[in-house]
């Protein structure tokens, strides 16, 4: 099979800018869109499309006319609706910025929701992964409002809230602890000699009634 041109020696060659609503400002994003369409080819042209300065380029040799216009339409029809294409894990969290634990913890509680799932089969491999997609507009709409850095916030004030309980719980465990170590102060035995003497030893001692 012949070797796919590049744009140096290409005699036949489109390019499709990538708008900042289908990308999200992501390189990430803009490789997983170049992804998504070459999948959508026939396998023998799939390198022939490449992303060079935020624009999808397909360069084909003259002799390939056939094939690189059945590949053009691919790709423009494609491209119709790139911008509702969901926002895979990866991506996400280059657009937002955020960490893969950051992911997970607001996934789970809520506040960044899932637009379903994708199943896919890992390459050469014969287990399939299972992994959460994101509604590109939820993410534009996370990215305006700025809802990362409230979540940061609420999630430090939640940590200080929850070591603040635990500091107190450990102060009262501890006061239990010292509290039930230290001995009693035992009742006085009125046998004890070496107890108070009763009301009146001194006068009974004087007038002999002990010798």
């Amino acid at each position: 099979m012949a070797k796919p041109k590049t744009t140096d020696d290409a005699e036949l060659i489109k390019e499709w800018p990538l708008s900042t609503a289908a990308t999200l400002g992501s390189s990430v994003r803009a490789k997983g869109i170049l992804l998504e369409i070459r999948a959508r080819l026939p396998l023998a042209v799939r390198k022939s499309l490449e992303i060079e300065a935020g624009a999808l380029t397909l360069a084909m040799a003259e002799t390939a006319k056939s094939a690189f216009r059945a590949a053009s339409s691919v790709v423009s029809n494609a491209l119709e609706d790139i911008e509702t294409l969901p926002v895979i894990p990866r991506e996400i969290q280059d657009i937002l910025t955020i960490s893969t634990t950051e992911r997970h913890r607001w996934l789970t509680d809520g506040r960044l929701r899932s637009a379903g799932t994708r199943t896919v089969k890992l390459h050469g491999r014969a287990r399939k992964i299972t992994f959460h997609v994101f509604d590109p507009r939820v993410v534009e709409d996370i990215l305006d409002r700025d809802l990362v850095t409230v979540w940061r916030e609420e999630d430090a004030e939640a940590t200080a809230e929850k070591r603040r309980r635990a500091a107190l719980k450990a102060k009262l465990t501890r006061s239990l602890k010292t509290k039930a170590k230290t001995p009693s102060k035992p009742d006085a035995d009125p046998d004890d000699a070496s107890g108070s003497k009763p009301l009146g030893w001194e006068e009974f001692s004087r007038d002999g009634l002990l010798r």
